[in-house]
């Protein structure tokens, strides 16, 4: 109610403020009369100056008079006409007023009821917290997602395929534990866009394998459910995808889609650090790395995280295959100088715009091998004064000291 009646008075208080405008009446220039109005009487008195100074006789100055009076009287007419005319009758004005009130008033509280939240109670953080993880526990199963999804058009296969895929899917139901059959049929499968099937034979691919089974198998099952349901990540493919980093902590496509499981329960701050996390260590090119820096800038604006580095910035500092070939061909000098120039290209970049702990440590070693030591003595302060308190990037930090000569 306290909204509403907040709502209701800062409507009201502007259409008093319109009401008082239309009431005063439009500011009008002066009319044309009033100017030659002052003009006439000018010359009125003219003709006195002049009769007294004897450049006009007494029976001139009357006519003059006469004429100038005429003029004076037709002015004046006109002028109380054009003021007559000056505004709309008091009944308009305050009918305008009703209108222009009721306009504000309620079509506000319309306007409120039809695109607003109206009873909408507050949503404290860690309500916020519950909800996303109410939603994480009951969001729906892999069978339900995929039920829910359109269904995708198949490619049109050839002839020749269209029969081989269809002698390997009955030599792999005819031999359920032969594992490189069900690999190839989990490869195939997912080529002609049937991700279902492709899923199915990879979870075979995992049940054959046992133990053993790569952190690449998890992932291309979870990918294979993810496309089935039209980019949802179900319960089934969230615990793929966390086989996949107990195997390694550090695969790329996993942690791609993990970061966008968050952001579907409600929770894009976490998705957004995992996002960050991959980005550190993903490879030049890779395209699940490109994909998250497209969407990072969002992601960051939504998990409030406003002095976020851009993701360009966040791009890997190494050299490109082309910088390496261009090395190869120049001489050791020349080499010694494009090294220089790339170290200092990432020295102004933490310097700008700052970075993760490993650009800094990465930054220290440099300058150790390259025999800058003081440089690095003083970069290596810089650093521990960004990260303090943060114990695992100073470990980090003394590593790299350890290793350019300069830890004591």
């Amino acid at each position: 109610m306290s909204f509403w009646a907040l709502t209701i008075l800062v409507a009201l208080l502007i259409a008093v403020f319109l009401g008082y405008t239309m009431l005063r009446g439009r500011k009008t220039r002066e009319p044309a009369a009033a100017y030659d109005l002052r003009v006439y009487r000018e010359q009125l008195a003219g003709v006195d100056r002049d009769l007294a100074r004897g450049v006009i006789g007494e029976a001139d100055a009357e006519r003059v008079r006469t004429e100038i009076s005429r003029r004076i009287l037709a002015a004046d007419t006109q002028m109380q006409s054009q003021t007559e005319k000056a505004g709309p009758p008091r009944w308009v004005s305050f009918t305008a007023i009703a209108c222009v009130t009721i306009i504000l008033v309620g079509g506000a509280g319309w306007m409120y009821r039809q695109m607003g939240a109206a009873g909408l109670p507050d949503q404290p953080l860690s309500l916020r917290k519950e909800m996303a993880e109410t939603l994480r526990a009951e969001r729906p199963s892999q069978a339900e997602a995929e039920a829910e999804a359109p269904a995708a058009p198949l490619p049109q296969l050839e002839e020749s395929y269209a029969t081989l895929l269809g002698q390997l899917r009955e030599t792999v139901a005819a031999r359920p534990d032969d594992l490189q059959g069900h690999i190839l049929l989990a490869q195939h499968e997912a080529n002609t866009g049937n991700y279902p099937a492709a899923y199915k034979a990879q979870q075979r691919v995992i049940e054959l394998t046992g133990e053993t089974a790569p952190a690449d198998a998890y992932s291309h099952l979870a990918e294979m459910m993810i496309l089935s349901a039209n980019g949802y990540v179900s319960p089934e493919a969230e615990e793929a995808l966390r086989q996949v980093l107990r195997r390694d902590p550090r695969h790329g496509p996993a942690q791609y889609y993990l970061g966008q499981m968050m952001v579907q329960v409600g929770r894009p701050d976490i998705g957004y650090r995992i996002w960050v996390d991959a980005l550190r260590n993903a490879p030049a090119g890779a395209p699940w790395a490109q994909a998250i820096r497209a969407q990072l800038d969002d992601l960051a604006f939504r998990a409030g995280v406003f002095n976020a580095p851009s993701a360009a910035a966040m791009a890997p500092a190494g050299p490109s295959q082309s910088d390496m070939e261009a090395a190869a061909a120049l001489t050791p000098e020349e080499r010694q100088d494009m090294i220089l120039g790339m170290v200092n290209q990432l020295s102004d970049r933490l310097a700008a715009e700052g970075g993760p702990p490993e650009d800094w440590a990465r930054l220290i070693s440099a300058l150790g091998v390259l025999g800058e030591g003081q440089r690095a003595i003083e970069i290596k302060k810089e650093a521990m004064e960004v990260f303090a308190g943060n114990d695992a990037a100073l470990e980090m930090i003394d590593a790299a000291a350890l290793q350019a000569g300069i830890a004591q």
